[in-house]
This record gives C-alpha cells, structure tokens and sequence, in this order.
C-alpha cells in the first residue's frame, strides 16, 4: 500500500500541475452540460407549410387557422397550385405542402367524408415524421370537433363517443431535459473520463518517464490502480458538479437516492477507465490513442440508447447494446432521476457492470509490459 500511496501522489501532482487537463476537467463538462440540454430538443416546432387551398370555404379556414394555432407549424403562404407549392419545397421555403381540394367543405357535409392530401419534406426524416404525426393529429382533432357538431342529442345519442383519458408517468410534463440531461451527464462523464486515461500511460511513453517505472519493482496492479484511482476520483467529482448544474439550471431534482446514482457510477467508472488503460496499453503515441478512443466512444454513445430508443434498432444493433456499458449507465441515470428506482431494481445493471469492471481492468493488468 506504501509503493500505491507514492504512485497516487504523484499521479495527483502531475494531473494538477496541467492547467489543460484541469480545463478539460472542470470547464468542458460545465460548458456541454449548459449547452447541449438546450440543443437536443425533441419537440419539433415552426415547420414551415404551405396550403393550397383549392375551395376557399369557411371549414378550409378553420382548418388552416387550428394548424396555425397549435404552434407547431409557421404558415409561409398560400399557392394557387400544388406545383407552385413544390418549388417553395424544393427552395427550402416550405417543409410540408397541405392541399386542400375542390369542393372540401361541400362533399364533407353532404358524403360525410373527404380526403386532403399532405406532402412532406423528408430530406430530414425526423422532422419529417413529426411533422406528418403532428399534422395528422390535428386533422383528426378538427374531424372530431365537426362530426360533434353536426350530432343531435335526443335521449340517446346515435353515435357512442369513447373519451380517452391519459396520464404521463414518471415524466408528466414531457419535458425532454428531464429525459435528456441524465444521458448527456452520463455521455460527459464517459468522453472525460476514458480520453484521460486513454492519454495517461501512452503520455509516459512519448516523454521517456515509463522507462524510469519500469526498471523500479513496481508491479503491474499497483501501476494500474495508480493510474485508475485518480481519474476515478475526477470522475465522482464531474458527476457531482453535473448533478449540481442539473438541479441549478433545469431544476432536476432526482426522485430517488443519490448515493444509488453514486453506487453504480463508481462501479461504471472502473469499467469505462479500464477500458481507456487497455487502449493506452496498446497504443504508440497519444495521437494513436486519441483516434481508437473517439472511435470506439462515438459507437458506444450512438448505441447507447441516449438519442434513439433500443427497441427501435435492428436486431442485432440491440445485441450489441447489452455489450455496452454506457447502455447501463444511461438506463440507471434515468431510472433514479425519473422513476426513484433504488438499489435492487439496478442489481443486475451493478453485476453486469462488475463483470466489464474486472474483465477490462484485468486485461489492462496482463497487457501492461514491463521494458527495459
């Protein structure tokens, strides 16, 4: 424990004697954490339409009106004609065309029954799906209000209506920053904590100062955890000024405990750091080290269920989420934050990341060489 206590000491000494490691730190998970909430909005608003309305009739109007109401869709103008409509898409003035046709308001009233037509941008395919769900609902909803004015209410009513009541658990005011935040915590902590100690031991290797360990009986473990300690150490800290912003800046206050948030975070930290010390172990250079690290973090984090639901993915894409540790992290983060889920509902998620903790720090361990 002597030969640990000296190693940490001068791992400690030579983090803070870096101004730009300290800057990575402390003002680069700060400045991400303030920043993205903001940007990755799953709320879709201000699509731009155009209508071609055909039948200028008062139902046209109150059409057009309840989709400008709800907010979601910016009104860009009116075309006399569908292939006018086109060119403000294909001129990017338009996201979606709704054609209203002749004889709207006529055949709704006399066949009980009409058909508008809705075309939809979908270079960008996200916007578009919500844009086309968005529209959707809101033609339903104007279906429904015409038809309840057109029924009269005798004794009975001829047409049986089913209300649908709903409520929104864990999350009930949808609000995407109480989804999101928890995930770009998790995604901060990970990018710091791995590109750290992705660059730490290969650093030694580029100034010489590996040779000077290497010829001392240091062993292997003890060089290891001297160089896992203190940037698990960082780790807790990142995520206890993160949790602080979230609770300052968005007002997320988690609904469970925040000891179960620390419990399986100090187990993720020795899983994600070991797996920054393998690829140091198999590096030459920090440039070399750099690139395997965004390569593999990239695919971790898009993987991760953080921006696209798992069940979504295909097959084998979901497969391979159970083989990465960020999925657990980010399901966690979550499930406390939102859910107050306490320490036996993430049992599994704590084993299974023990597992990736012993397996990437022990091949860390085996793959560390002593020179001369």
């Amino acid at each position: 424990m002597r030969i640990l206590k000296f190693l940490l000491q001068k791992e400690f000494r030579q983090i803070f004697r870096n101004p730009a490691i300290l800057r990575i730190i402390f003002i680069m998970p700060v400045m991400q954490l303030l920043i993205l909430p903001l940007a990755a909005d799953y709320e879709m608003k201000d699509i731009k339409l155009s209508v071609v309305d055909l039948d200028h009739s008062s139902y046209s109007r109150q059409l057009v009106s309840k989709i400008t109401a709800s907010g979601y869709f910016k009104l860009t103008g009116f075309s006399a004609s569908y292939k006018g409509a086109m060119n403000d898409i294909e001129e990017d003035r338009s996201d979606l065309i709704l054609t209203i046709p002749f004889r709207f308001e006529k055949d709704l009233v006399r066949e009980s029954e009409n058909t508008l037509f809705m075309s939809v941008n979908a270079i960008n395919g996200v916007k578009a799906n919500l844009g086309g769900a968005y529209m959707g609902m809101i033609i339903q909803d104007f279906n429904r209000d015409v038809r309840l004015k057109w029924l009269e209410f005798p004794r009975m009513n001829p047409e049986p209506l089913v209300e649908v009541t709903y409520s929104h658990w864990f999350n009930p005011l949808m609000s995407y920053k109480h989804f999101m935040v928890p995930g770009i915590l998790v995604v901060l902590i990970t990018m710091v904590g791995s590109f750290l100690a992705t660059l730490n031991i290969v650093k030694e290797k580029e100034i010489g100062t590996i040779e000077q360990i290497n010829v001392t009986p240091i062993k292997r473990h003890y060089f290891i955890l001297g160089k896992l300690i203190p940037f698990w150490v960082l780790g807790i800290l990142i995520l206890t000024v993160g949790l602080f912003i979230a609770r300052v800046i968005y007002g997320i206050i988690p609904v469970g405990h925040f000891y179960v948030i620390y419990v399986f975070a100090a187990v993720y930290l020795l899983a994600i750091l070991g797996l920054g010390l393998l690829i140091s172990n198999y590096s030459s250079n920090q440039q070399q080290a750099m690139l395997i690290s965004f390569f593999l973090m990239m695919v971790l984090i898009l993987l991760s269920g953080i921006y696209t639901s798992i069940d979504s993915m295909p097959n084998w894409a979901i497969w391979f989420t159970r083989l990465n540790p960020v999925t657990y992290f980010v399901e966690v983060m979550r499930m406390v934050i939102l859910k107050g889920s306490g320490l036996e509902d993430i049992s599994r998620h704590i084993f299974t990341m023990l597992g990736f903790g012993l397996l990437l720090n022990g091949w860390a361990i085996l793959s560390y060489h002593k020179r001369s």
